[in-house]
């Protein structure tokens, strides 16, 4: 699991293998497992007076005691129930008419005081532009698929907030040590689903590993007049993206993972609760959307006006790593803010490596030097795994330790019970090259993290006896670094390896170093050796940039209560920047695609004026469906309707997605894309074209003009290669429509 997600121990990964569509492989072993059951509802019997009975009819036939096997039953987002069978049993159910489609379910993986003024939302006390407008997203509930809540942490206050939205009906149905009176104007709503609670833990919606209440209050935190930090680290007023936004708490997350069937019953239950925004910052690898039960899930809270944004994942620089990738749902890849907490190696040659961390503790002596050492032809040795180490060879020694097989802050622990005095992490991935996409752990011992060509520099070093021992010097927080937004290098990369022709990630937001708040009861690194405690936790990965996102969709959806989720993501991407906050080169040393950015980063002032947006219905996805070849009875599956293929000629890359993907067989091809005004004012854009290298781009028409707020006009777009040739994949353009004060700009993307 990656150390981004190291919050929650998976012990299982489930990795299932299909043959057909909507089919699995029989198992020998007949022990029970977690199956999801579509069921076509209009078939119930009129004996049944509900569908929950029918189901347990459903599984009775099974020679199944429904009282111990079924799990959830769906209603809104999805039309069937998950259950505990063994695949004798499923293949029963399989066989029954009413039953659409079966799968096994699968365990999803969970993938602030600085970044709202780096987002530009910075004027609490006296909000203005979209705060004002949203009223800080007071009537707007968020609901959080995640670990839970904890409710008495200050982030969470209800004070002067107004009446709950009324539109909002759920409950206060938090379990054991969650009395209800915890629920307030804030926390509107908690609930929790347990399908992989294990016998030592209790069933609470109260959250017992920190990533849930540090997502909520990332979305939702209310505004602290008092400057907090992380034990001096990160220190200033800390507020989340919405501060009046209510939060409806889901629990799908516990010890061993978070179990599919109870994603998809949070998100039902979520929808018929009457969240506006739900955030899921966790996910698993790509399936088919029919298999997928958070692309499922996320089609029915769409056709409810429901906007879903969910984490890329914390896979890495490889390409299709990222998870979440359906259309209908808003992913988040991760980024940098200009935040940093530099830490130094000094030698004693006087060369001074940079690095990052969160030490919390005493520093080393001043004026003195400690010996360094490097184990490298010990493998558990050199990653400084637990027991590996011996006191004789490392004690008063700073270690070197390689990343991997354990966290980082614990191998700092195994250094110092083997008596060393401080530990380098020495990154070893070239894709972590310098600081920019360092994220900083919060060590025991004196330790830091050292990027790839520092690494490099240190190796060299010992290995010629330049070098022989070393400081470690810690410097607190800085606060200015001009190469930001950077994209971190654990966030996942397009491209979406099920439709080519549908960008993602969508975009990026900040989601390394963010301080946000934590369960006062656990340790910030979650390990037993840790004694420390704190209201707030610094933490990285995608599931930190999710919350921006949905924080930033919920002051939207607040200040234009009748945007669509399509419009909400239209007006994010169209309005992303590519360059540095301040500045505006791309990224360097390696030039980024839009597989590793989406459409840009993420700015919330002018995504509140896009002026045009991409605008895409229901019907719109299941064209989208029938052209990615399922057929009638999966898509039904989804939509909950019957649909018919048969007479639609619609194209995969006409989906009114704010990018276009041109592929080498699309070379002289129309494309088609519409843009709907939300301006009430007459207006005229004028198309704007980056060709991609080597291309000729055409667009046509050049001007439209709108002349009412909704209407919708449409242009087309043909590429071809210059010079004769074939269209070579890589290059990047953009196309912008502008009406002299707004830019509606998408990624145009030779693949």
């Amino acid at each position: 699991m990656s150390y981004i997600c190291s919050l929650i121990h998976l012990a299982l990964f489930l990795s299932l293998s299909y043959n057909t569509i909507g089919e699995y492989h029989l198992d020998t072993n007949q022990k029970p497992q977690t199956y999801i059951i579509s069921i076509q509802n209009n078939l119930k019997p009129s004996t049944f007076s509900n569908v929950e009975e029918w189901y347990k009819s459903i599984v009775r036939k099974t020679n199944s005691n429904p009282d111990d096997s079924l799990l959830h039953v769906y209603k809104t987002v999805f039309h069937g129930f998950s259950a505990r069978l063994r695949p004798d049993q499923a293949d029963s159910v399989k066989a029954q008419p009413e039953v659409t489609h079966i799968f096994l379910d699968e365990i999803y993986q969970l993938h602030t005081t600085r970044t709202p003024h780096f987002l530009g939302l910075d004027t609490y006390h006296r909000p203005m532009g979209l705060l004002k407008d949203s009223d800080l997203g007071s009537n707007v509930v968020v609901g959080v698929i995640d670990t839970g809540i904890w409710p008495e942490n200050p982030s969470f206050s209800d004070e002067e907030l107004g009446p709950v939205p009324s539109h909002f009906r759920g409950e206060c149905k938090g379990g054991e040590n969650f009395p209800p009176h915890l629920c307030n104007k804030k926390i509107v709503g908690v609930r929790y689903f347990s399908s992989a609670l294990t016998n030592n833990e209790s069933k609470s919606a109260r959250d017992d590993y920190g990533h849930g209440t540090h997502t909520a209050s990332t979305i939702a935190g209310r505004t602290k007049p008092e400057n907090v930090s992380f034990f001096g680290y990160a220190n200033g007023q800390i507020t989340g993206l919405a501060p009046k936004a209510r939060l409806a708490i889901y629990k799908v997350c516990w010890k061993f993972g978070c179990i599919g069937a109870d994603v998809l019953a949070a998100l039902d239950k979520s929808v018929e609760d009457g969240v506006d925004i739900i955030s899921i910052s966790l996910g698993g690898p790509t399936r088919r959307y029919t298999m997928d039960p958070i692309a499922i899930g996320a089609f029915g809270a769409l056709q409810r006006g429901v906007f879903v944004s969910a984490s890329a994942g914390n896979s890495g620089h490889s390409e299709g790593s990222l998870s979440n990738s359906a259309p209908w749902i808003t992913t988040i890849g991760a980024s940098t803010i200009d935040r940093t907490f530099p830490a130094d190696v000094i030698l004693d040659n006087d060369i001074v490596l940079t690095g990052s961390s969160l030490y919390t503790g005493d520093p080393l002596p001043e004026n003195k030097t400690f010996p360094l050492t490097h184990f490298s032809s010990n493998m558990s040795k050199q990653l400084c795994l637990q027991d590996s180490l011996d006191e004789k060879e490392v004690k008063g020694k700073i270690v070197i330790c390689s990343p991997g097989m354990s966290d980082r802050v614990q191998k700092g622990v195994v250094v110092k019970k083997a008596s060393g005095v401080g530990v380098i992490i020495a990154m070893n991935d070239p894709s972590i090259s310098n600081n920019d996409t360092l994220k900083s752990d919060p060590f025991m011992i004196p330790g830091l993290t050292i990027p790839f060509a520092a690494t490099t520099k240190l190796m060299d070093y010992i290995g010629k006896q330049q070098v022989k021992k070393a400081t470690l010097v810690f410097r607190g927080t800085q606060i200015g670094r001009v190469s930001a937004p950077v994209v971190a290098a654990f966030s996942s990369r397009g491209p979406n390896t099920l439709s080519i022709y549908v960008l993602k990630p969508d975009m990026i937001a900040p989601g390394v170093d963010i301080l946000a708040a934590w369960p006062n009861n656990i340790s910030p690194t979650k390990l037993s050796e840790d004694p420390r405690r704190s209201d707030y936790n610094v933490l990285s990965g995608t599931s930190m940039s999710c919350p921006h996102v949905s924080g930033i969709a919920a002051l939207l959806k607040g200040a234009h209560p009748d945007w669509t989720p399509a419009t909400i993501r239209s007006a994010l991407m169209t309005t992303a920047y590519n360059g540095y906050h301040e500045t505006t080169p791309r990224q360097n040393p390696k030039q980024l695609t839009f597989w590793d950015t989406g459409a840009g980063h993420v700015d919330p002032t002018k995504a509140n004026d896009p002026g045009l947006v991409y605008d895409l219905s229901e019907d719109d996805y299941i064209d989208f469906l029938c052209a990615s070849k399922y057929n009638d009875k999966e898509i039904k599956m989804i939509v909950k309707r019957p649909v018919s293929c048969d007479k639609k000629n619609v194209q995969l890359w006409d989906l009114n997605y704010p990018a276009i993907i041109v592929t080498s067989d699309l070379e002289d091809k129309m494309i088609f894309r519409s843009l709907t005004s939300v301006d009430s004012v007459t207006s005229n854009y004028t198309a704007k074209i980056v060709s991609p290298k080597g291309t000729n781009v055409i667009v046509s028409p050049l001007e439209l003009k709108f002349r009412s707020k909704g209407e919708k006009l449409s242009y087309s777009v043909k590429v071809s290669a210059l010079d004769e040739g074939s269209l070579q994949s890589g290059g990047l353009g953009s196309l912008t429509w502008t009406d002299g004060k707004r830019n509606v700009t998408i990624p145009l993307m030779v693949a």
